[in-house]
């Protein structure tokens, strides 16, 4: 692989030796014109692949009408987006962005203005520990790794954080407590290590939440748009957030964030209360309601469900009777792989033999290809991936 030189683009991201030029279907290629089977996605952004033939066109009509307008106008295809996405979440209205890191900066400030509203001077918010929800200070404060942390102290405070799927911790953190506004969790934590939120759990938090008056919110950044194999993978618990964060595939690789609002919280930002230059701009909104429309019309939630039970099982079987595989878990075309033993050097490793996957919190293998994926794509993922978890392994022995 040829290495490419980048000495003037800060050094932010411990970036693997390839530059990727050109992608189709569920493959990129390289500038050197190897090819790579793509089980990333872009870390879940990549929807619809690449270069997909229904959204490629429409794109190419919307960059030769209106990119961008400011949000001092309407633009009709927010609308039209926002009124689907509150249909398919079962929700009121949508407040468009740019990622997820201000998506949940958003929900952030909306717990805070809702604990006011309640008269509460510091309205605390319960967060995880594990959790990932960006980058700035605010989502940082409610971030659990402290990698990601460090050196950018002090951070927020405010937030009361707790285990997930532990629900006698989150009674004892906030029993007899009159000062929280909400609580705040990914469906299932991505970059905490594939970690799902039990459906009985979510549906004993979201009672809870309704008892004592707080807003849930769930932040679906990650694991949203189909991922699981439901359009969001609350759903598979039968319950709907107050507040739910939103972006990654949302856009199909168009830069994109929202924050859907139930009932409760529909109505609590208000003009000059917050706002964004970029988020929903015409660009971005085309490249979302191309991306419903495909998603629904080709399939594709029933597609995650079935081919990720496929990668799923193929997974188990392969690597049965590993003692350095702890667990495999995970939803649909979500899934992480837990090994006993730090795994880094699995990522690269990987690209090595064309495949592009990540590691997260330290010793998760991590799948999130897109939707897109067939089920002879999922098993050539396995015929890659496992040979190489196994050797990583056998090394350590």
């Amino acid at each position: 692989m040829t290495v490419p030189a980048s000495p003037h683009v800060m050094n932010t991201y411990a970036r693997l030796p390839v530059a990727l030029v050109r992608g189709e279907g569920c493959r990129v290629w390289d500038a050197d014109g190897r090819c790579y089977l793509d089980a990333l996605a872009g870390i879940a952004v990549n929807t619809l692949g690449h270069a997909h033939p229904k959204l490629v066109p429409a794109l190419q009509e919307q960059v030769a009408t209106l990119i961008h307008c400011c949000n001092y106008y309407y633009v009709p295809d927010a609308e039209l987006v926002a009124a689907r996405l509150a249909e398919l979440a079962g929700m009121s209205n949508v407040f468009f962005c740019n990622s997820g890191l201000e998506a949940n900066e958003a929900a952030i400030k909306m717990a805070r203005k809702f604990g006011h509203g309640k008269g509460i001077a510091r309205p605390q918010i319960v967060v995880y520990e594990k959790a990932f929800h960006g980058r700035s200070i605010a989502t940082l404060s409610a971030t659990a790794n402290p990698a990601a942390r460090q050196g950018f102290e002090p951070l927020l405070e405010d937030f009361i954080r707790v285990p997930l799927n532990d629900m006698a911790a989150l009674r004892a953190a906030t029993d007899g407590r009159d000062d929280v506004a909400a609580v705040f969790f990914e469906t299932i934590q991505g970059e905490g290590g594939v970690n799902p939120a039990r459906a009985e759990y979510l549906r004993e938090v979201r009672q809870l939440c309704d008892e004592r008056g707080w807003l849930l919110m769930l932040d679906e950044v990650q694991c949203g748009m189909g991922r699981t194999g439901k359009w969001f993978a609350y759903q598979w618990a039968g319950i709907t957030p107050d507040v739910m964060p939103l972006a990654k595939g949302l856009a199909s690789g168009v830069p994109i964030g929202a924050v859907v609002a139930g009932p409760k919280a529909a109505d609590i930002l208000q003009p000059g209360n917050h706002g964004t230059t970029f988020g929903g701009n015409p660009l971005a909104m085309r490249a979302a309601r191309e991306t419903l429309r495909i998603v629904e019309e080709d399939g594709l939630l029933e597609n995650a469900q079935r081919v990720g039970e496929v990668l799923k099982t193929a997974l188990a079987q392969a690597l049965a009777g590993e003692a350095g595989v702890k667990e495999i878990r995970g939803q649909g075309l979500m899934l992480g792989i837990e090994l006993t033993r730090p795994c880094g050097a699995l990522a690269l490793r990987a690209l090595e033999a064309g495949l592009l996957i990540s590691v997260t919190a330290g010793n998760v293998v991590r799948l999130l290809p897109p939707l897109i994926m067939r089920e002879d794509e999922a098993r050539e993922v396995v015929q890659i991936l496992a040979p190489l978890i196994i050797n990583f392994l056998h090394e350590a022995e």
